[in-house]
């Protein structure tokens, strides 16, 4: 009795192993996912972030990519603890697990916040940062992000073309331009003198409504990969309690 008890514990240790080990090597490839689509976050239309007042954003994405990095490092661990059965080396793995869960956790509080915020923080600075900063000397990254964002997303003004005509950029550097070139749906030197629907984008809501939508995509891919993650941790983190608690046994 006591050989076909202690055969079953091997051979259940041995499959804790493998199950282990597999979800080590998708771990690890999550790792890396996590990576690129934080780095993606912060790469894809870059410039838009400098239009944001709040750092909330670019943090969440941070957080992930530091989230990304520890988990592909904690795979690499979580193999060696598999492999060598060391008890040690298995406490570490699941302490790492916990901290990227909450680490992710901490991700997707702060994306959610930010976006009940978005609304509000746009609509507070966008339109000033827009009229106010845009071809002012020492105001370059600002102003190739607003081309870029007006180009893009096919908007022209914060709420609409109408804002253009208030601000810094209209009482000096307009040159009897109505809104900018990149408000045009063909953008050519001066195109802006005209403001018909025909020559320039009009959108309801203008670049803010845009934007937010833009955010938006942004958070919600960020948040589906933190709680993909977080799911494939739990797991992790359940195995590594078997595989603890196994090793334990046959130790007694």
């Amino acid at each position: 009795m006591a050989d076909a008890e202690e055969k079953t514990n091997t051979c259940g240790t041995i499959c804790l192993k493998y199950l282990l080990f597999i979800f080590n090597l998708f771990f690890w490839l999550a790792g890396g996912a996590v990576m690129a689509v934080g780095v993606w976050t912060l790469v894809d239309k870059s410039d838009y972030i400098s239009l944001l007042s709040s750092n909330t954003y670019s943090a969440a994405a941070f957080i992930l990519i530091g989230a990304g990095a520890v988990v592909m490092l904690t795979g690499i661990l979580g193999c060696c603890a598999t492999i060598r059965e060391q008890r040690g080396l298995l406490r570490v793995f699941f302490v790492l697990l916990l901290l990227i869960f909450l680490l992710e956790i901490t991700a997707g509080i702060l994306a959610y916040v930010y976006y009940q915020e978005l609304n509000a923080e746009l609509r507070a600075d966008l339109k000033e940062r827009m009229v106010q900063n845009y071809q002012q000397p020492g105001q370059e990254q600002i102003t190739r992000a607003i081309d870029n964002l007006q180009q893009d997303l096919k908007c022209c003004g914060s709420n609409s073309s109408a804002d253009w005509r208030e601000g810094a950029w209209i009482q000096i550097f307009a040159d009897r331009r109505l809104v900018p070139d990149s408000c045009c749906k063909t953008p050519t030197l001066g195109c802006g003198v005209r403001d018909h629907p025909s020559n320039i984008y009009k959108v309801e809501g203008g670049c803010i409504s845009k934007l937010e939508e833009f955010i938006l995509q942004h958070l919600i891919i960020l948040g589906s990969v933190g709680l993909g993650i977080a799911f494939i941790q739990i797991v992790g983190m359940i195995f590594t309690c078997c595989l603890y608690q196994s090793l334990k046994e046959e130790i007694y």
